[in-house]
C-alpha cells in the first residue's frame, strides 16, 4: 500500500510538471475569460448538515442568473453549526474538480465538475479534526483544522480526482485552539497562509518540493481577529479583521508576511469575508453584522483604501457570509445566511455593485461558496 501511494504521488507530480511546462502554450490557445464566461458556469455552496453533508449546485447563465438548486451528497457529514470560516469549498484552476470539507466526519470530498453537474470521485480522511477551509493550486490541496491540535494537512490531487496524503505536509499552527478561519495557497503555490481569529495572528508556511511544508512563520495581524482573505494575482493578500471592523493588505513572499496598509475601517459591523476583483483593482468585504458589502480600492503597490462602505446591500434580514466572483468577474455571488439564499450583484466596470436577485433554499448552517 505504501509503495502504491508513493507511485501514485510520483505520477501526480510528473503530470503537474508536464502541465507547468505546457502552461504557456495552453494560455496562448485558451479563450478569453469573457468568451468562456459566455458559455455559463456554476455556483456551489455546502449544506454542512450533521445528518449528511451536501453540495447545493446552481447552473449559471451567461447573464449571471442562476438556475434551479440541485443537491449532491458528499458521503460525509457536516457539523450542524457555523464553521466560522471562509472557503469551505474550492475549485481547481481548470474548474474540473470541486473540493469540500466534511467537518463532522473529518474528511475531504472531491467531485468532478461538468457544468453544474457533480460526480463524487473521492473521500479521504482530512488529517486532523474539524476541517473548516480548503485550498488547491497546481495539483496541491491543503486544509486547516479547528479542533484537537489545530493543524494544516496537505494532499496531492491526481487527474482522476483522487487525493493522496503528502509526507511532510502536516504542520501545527501557532498554538492549540487558535480559531483558524481560512487557508489559501499563493498564486505560485509556494506559500500557504492561514488566519487565526483567536490569536489575531497570520501564519505562513513555505511550500517545498512535493508539497512539503516548513514550520510556520507567524506574524501579528495589523487589526484584531483576522478572518477571510484573498490573494491578488501579484501575490499580495487583503484580509478582513472582524473585531476592529477593518481590512488590511500584506505582501507575501518566501521570507514571510509584510504589512502594506491597514487597518482601515469600513465603518460596518463584523467584516469577515473577502473577494478580490479579477483585475486586482478592488476588494469586496462582506459585513455579516450590517447586511452590507464594502468596496476597497487596491493599488498596484498593494495599498488599499476604502471606496464605499455600503456599496452592496442585502436588505432586511440579510447576513452576508462567503463570496465568490464568476470567471469573468462581472457577477459577485454572496451567501446570505440571513435569508437562506444566494444573493447576486452585477459588477460595473468601475467595480461598483448593483444588487440583482436572490435564489435558493439553503440550510441554517450553509457554508462556503465557489463559482466559475
Amino acid at each position: 500500500m505504501k509503495l502504491r501511494s508513493m507511485l501514485c504521488l510520483c505520477c501526480v507530480f510528473a503530470s503537474a510538471c508536464a502541465a507547468r511546462e505546457s502552461e504557456t502554450a495552453q494560455n496562448v490557445s485558451a479563450a478569453p475569460a469573457e468568451l468562456r464566461a459566455a458559455r455559463g458556469g456554476a455556483v456551489f455552496t455546502l449544506s454542512n448538515e450533521s445528518e449528511g453533508n451536501r453540495i447545493f449546485a446552481f447552473a449559471r447563465a451567461s447573464d449571471g442568473s442562476l438556475g434551479e438548486q440541485v443537491a449532491y451528497a458528499t458521503g460525509g457529514t457536516g457539523t450542524g453549526d457555523s464553521l466560522g470560516s471562509q472557503a469551505a469549498l474550492a475549485l481547481t484552476e481548470d474548474h474540473r474538480f470541486l473540493l469540500a470539507v466534511d467537518a463532522g466526519s473529518n474528511e475531504l470530498s472531491v467531485f468532478a465538475v461538468d457544468g453544474a453537474k457533480l460526480a463524487l470521485r473521492d473521500r479521504v480522511a482530512s488529517g486532523g479534526m474539524r476541517p473548516i477551509s480548503v485550498t488547491t493550486r497546481k495539483g496541491l490541496v491543503y486544509t486547516v483544522h479547528a479542533a484537537g491540535t489545530d493543524n494544516v494537512a496537505g494532499f496531492a490531487l491526481d487527474h482522476r480526482g483522487h487525493l493522496y496524503a503528502l509526507p511532510g505536509a502536516t504542520q501545527p499552527l501557532s498554538a492549540h485552539t487558535v480559531g483558524p478561519a481560512q487557508i489559501a495557497l499563493s498564486p505560485d503555490a509556494r506559500s500557504l497562509v492561514v488566519t487565526e481569529k483567536g490569536t489575531s495572528k497570520i501564519d505562513m508556511f513555505r511550500v517545498g518540493a512535493f508539497g512539503r511544508l516548513e514550520p510556520a512563520i507567524v506574524v501579528a495581524a495589523a487589526g484584531q481577529t483576522p478572518f477571510g482573505f484573498e490573494f491578488t494575482t501579484r501575490g499580495d493578500i487583503v484580509v478582513s479583521e472582524a473585531a476592529s471592523t477593518s481590512a488590511s493588505a500584506y505582501a507575501v513572499d518566501r521570507h514571510g508576511i509584510t504589512p502594506i496598509t491597514g487597518p482601515i475601517s469600513d465603518t460596518q459591523a463584523a467584516p469577515c469575508w473577502v473577494a478580490v476583483s479579477r483585475d486586482d483593482r478592488h476588494a469586496y468585504v462582506a459585513n455579516a453584522g450590517s447586511a452590507s458589502i464594502s468596496t476597497y480600492s487596491v493599488a498596484r503597490s498593494g495599498e488599499i483604501a476604502l471606496e464605499d462602505a455600503r456599496d452592496g446591500e442585502l436588505g432586511e434580514g440579510g447576513r452576508p457570509l462567503d463570496m465568490a466572483l464568476d470567471i469573468s468577474g462581472r457577477y459577485l455571488y454572496v451567501l446570505d445566511r440571513g435569508n437562506l439564499s444566494i444573493a447576486s450583484f452585477d459588477v460595473a466596470r468601475d467595480g461598483s455593485l448593483d444588487a440583482s436577485f436572490n435564489v435558493g433554499e439553503l440550510t441554517s448552517f450553509t457554508s462556503g461558496l465557489a463559482a466559475y
